[in-house]
């Protein structure tokens, strides 16, 4: 018998946008205290690629998934396994999206995971010759270019 954790947990997967919604507010909101950190960490196995998922939504859905896995990510345990599900990747690819609106969000995330040396390889694609640097050379052009679209 699942709990009810478990049970909110499955609700980010809902096809019903009101019901993902819901369950993700609840979700972000647990990552507020440290009772309730402890709690989504024992079923991280569902709860991080569920809230993965999220990131590539609406900004309704995907705001309160980015605030929680920032909430999770300090913890060095579970930051591993966000790196190990590729949410690196996950984040470059929806940062370069024209209409991303949870910037500075996926940003915060993104120096969280890479405290990890392991999150470090993956920004950086050591073991991809042909790819290695390319996300770096993507964050600093992007630097770059807001910091003359504020200058005009």
């Amino acid at each position: 018998m699942a709990s009810e954790l478990e049970e909110l947990i499955g609700f980010l997967s809902s096809p019903s946008p009101i019901v993902k919604k819901a369950a993700v507010d609840i979700v972000r909101d647990y990552t507020g205290s440290e009772d309730g950190l402890h709690s989504l960490g024992e079923h991280s196995s569902i709860l991080l690629p569920s809230l993965s998922r999220l990131l590539a939504e609406s900004k309704e859905v995907s705001e309160p998934a980015a605030q929680a896995l920032v909430n999770l990510s300090p913890n060095p345990q579970l930051a591993g396994q966000m790196v190990d599900l590729n949410i690196i990747n996950m984040i470059m690819d929806i940062l370069y999206k024209q209409d991303c609106e949870i910037m500075h969000l996926l940003v915060m995330l993104l120096v969280n995971l890479t405290q990890l040396d392991a999150g470090v390889d993956l920004l950086i694609k050591s073991g991809d010759g042909k790819m290695h640097g390319l996300y770096v050379m993507k964050l600093v052009r992007s630097f770059c270019s807001s910091s003359e679209e504020k200058k005009r």
